[in-house]
């Protein structure tokens, strides 16, 4: 299959979504309901603070626990508005924040931060402000804010204003069910399917048939992410995730010529989200460059550093470590794909 794609199919009994390019997997979506979905929103109840750590303990449904980091002017059994953050190892609290958002397609309705606000990346004049325009006009009376995402930029005028009133219904139904002294999930976060909609925006053939994932590769593909290994062309390298730490090696194989360790991990710096995107790992990253000069170093963390600039998902370049290795810190948005594979 040539061109840009989006599968939408199962995996056992699983929702999940595929983005392909000319072919070759580039993202993966897979639902999975041993944790609550990254974006759920909660009214939880704070349950006690943890001294020292500046957070508080919170309960929710069905005894799950979460975490927040801020705990100021809270007091056990008040109840609050959280939202998922992310995903946590097993035995941990879910990470939430009570900075809630109600985002879509076209808009992110921002509750508690008026304004409306067009995404920097559109720089045409006449788009941001008809843009704007439309979203003033649809916010018209509501005191909530709205930030109109870069996918607005020539989306229809009718689509953007029903997203954004959508929104703005939703985060008033929400923000009206705060009272209770039980904890409650108010919405179950996106999944596969209709993540795949909000963020998979490019334009691309969308296939809705039953076995899509079988009968264009996309099985054959997932099976080759459970191993480590993966071929760079110039080199190889591994991507394996411990108990601590993703650790990440990288070689030049059988390539014995000067260039050859630059040549690998410039290949691996450009792979590198690919690879941790699709596999799902977060969290601490440590990467073994194949041995370069000092001088080599600077190059191959820009080139880092562009690959991640495209990436959805937040990471933080840390640096170079006293003993040669590269650090990241990458937030935990989805489950390791190993971990859902196991639960098949």
């Amino acid at each position: 299959m040539k061109g840009r794609s989006i599968l939408l199919d199962h995996v056992g009994e699983r929702e999940a979504a595929a983005l392909m390019v000319d072919g070759k997997l580039e993202d993966l979506l897979i639902d999975d309901d041993s944790q609550p979905r990254p974006g759920a929103i909660f009214r939880a109840i704070c349950d006690r603070p943890l001294k020292g750590q500046g957070g508080m303990m919170l309960r929710l449904p069905e005894g799950e626990t979460a975490f927040l980091r801020q705990s100021k002017g809270l007091r056990p059994g008040q109840p609050m508005l959280v939202q998922v953050t992310g995903y946590t190892e097993a035995g941990k609290a879910v990470p939430v924040t009570d900075r809630v958002l109600f985002k879509s397609r076209y808009a992110i309705v921002t509750p508690g931060k008026p304004g409306v606000n067009v995404s920097r990346s559109i720089d045409d004049e006449e788009d941001r402000a008809r843009i704007s325009a439309i979203g003033h006009a649809v916010m018209e009376g509501i005191e909530h804010g709205l930030i109109l995402r870069s996918s607005c930029a020539g989306a229809d005028d009718d689509d953007i204003a029903e997203d954004i009133a959508a929104m703005a219904d939703l985060a008033n139904a929400v923000l009206n069910d705060l009272e209770g002294t039980e904890p409650e999930a108010l919405t179950e976060g996106d999944g596969p399917h209709v993540l795949a909609w909000r963020e998979w925006v490019s334009a691309a053939e969308v296939v809705t048939d039953e076995g899509c994932f079988e009968d264009h590769g996309v099985m054959d593909q997932i099976e080759a992410l459970k191993s480590p290994f993966i071929d760079l062309g110039e080199g190889h390298m591994y991507v394996e995730a411990t108990r601590a730490l993703v650790a990440v090696d990288v070689n030049t194989g059988g390539d014995t010529s000067p260039a050859a360790a630059l040549k690998a991990n410039l290949a691996a710096s450009r792979m590198l989200p690919r690879a941790l995107r699709l596999r799902g790992l977060g969290g601490q990253l440590a990467v073994d460059f194949a041995p370069i000069s000092k001088a080599h170093r600077k190059q191959v963390e820009q080139s880092l550093r562009a690959s991640f600039r495209n990436d959805a998902i937040e990471t933080s370049l840390v640096g170079w470590t006293t003993m040669g290795l590269f650090e990241l810190q990458r937030k935990r948005e989805r489950l390791p794909l190993a971990a859902i594979l196991r639960g098949l």
